[in-house]
């Protein structure tokens, strides 16, 4: 016999007060009921339930036994529960946050991709560059670039968000090629963000454990980095831009990376989900999905 259902069946007679009304509820015999019970006495060494022929009560022994018997059972569900959901099919509608071009440019794919694999999922895409407030906005996955300070939601690392720089072939040819970052104050540079004076534009390179930092000028700045990259495949000047775009551009031959041999600046990104709500099938898929596609170990 399973213990589970020798458990249960205990727990239904101690509750309902008789094996007769324990038979009726499970729907099985009196005689079964018995057998169960009988069973983890006999494994227990010990009675569970004192009888007479008018009544029946539990001993000291089977009154604890009878409250872990609950919780065991209860856990049990939930196990089963969890188990069944994982297999469900995701479906309904998932509302995501990310920031604008990484999520126009990487995360949209991905998407594109997982709706595919999953038919009875839709997607809401927000993309702005501000902290949401995911319970007060909605947002069941947010995608967030630089350090978490705390935050109070369930995070899950992904891998960091890379720069590197680029220019045109033509550029390039017209005015050299950068050979340490030093030489771009010799070079146009295109400025993602609108900085001024008290705060200036900074990027910084690594190599070898050294930083170098420097203070790009430029005639071009704008708050959406999509403009720089036009700007950089016509040939005005150096970008500094998300690895994941460049990559494909320098692929197909539009743009030439420089200063290869540094590493540009990095930055830690995690997806989030808020924290104390139950995470749903589709959210989970998901998320799963997500770290599988563009996960720390995923490159």
């Amino acid at each position: 016999m399973d213990r589970l259902t020798s458990m249960n069946v205990f727990v239904r007679a101690a509750e309902l007060g008789s094996f007769a009304a324990a038979a009726n509820a499970l729907r099985i015999s009196p005689q079964m009921v018995a057998k169960h019970i009988a069973r983890l006495e006999s494994r227990l060494g010990t009675a569970l339930l004192s009888r007479t022929t008018r009544r029946q009560h539990l001993t000291d022994i089977g009154r604890n036994y009878y409250e872990r018997c609950k919780v065991v059972l209860s856990e049990a569900e939930a196990a089963d529960a969890i188990a069944l959901e994982m297999k469900a099919t995701p479906s309904g509608t998932i509302r995501v946050n990310a920031p604008v071009t990484f999520g126009a440019s990487t995360l949209t794919p991905f998407i594109t991709q997982y709706l595919d694999k999953y038919p009875d999922t839709q997607v809401e895409l927000t993309l702005n560059d501000r902290l949401v407030d995911p319970v007060e906005e909605g947002y069941e996955v947010i995608l967030r670039i630089g350090e978490l300070n705390d935050s109070p939601m369930n995070a899950y690392p992904l891998r960091p968000y890379r720069l590197i720089a680029c220019a045109s072939p033509g550029y390039l040819a017209r005015y050299g090629v950068p050979q340490t970052p030093a030489d771009l104050a010799l070079h146009s540079c295109l400025i993602y963000g609108i900085w001024s004076p008290q705060i200036p534009c900074r990027w910084l390179f690594c190599k070898e454990g050294e930083t170098q930092e420097i203070q790009p000028k430029s005639r071009f700045r704008a708050n959406d980095w999509r403009a720089l990259l036009h700007a950089a495949v016509r040939g005005y000047g150096v970008t500094l831009g998300p690895e994941d775009v460049l990559n494909e551009e320098i692929r197909v031959g539009r743009l030439v990376q420089v200063l290869s041999d540094y590493e540009g600046p990095s930055r830690p990104m995690h997806v989030l989900t808020p924290a104390g709500m139950r995470q749903t099938v589709k959210v989970r898929s998901f998320i799963n999905a997500l770290r599988e596609a563009l996960g720390e170990n995923s490159a």
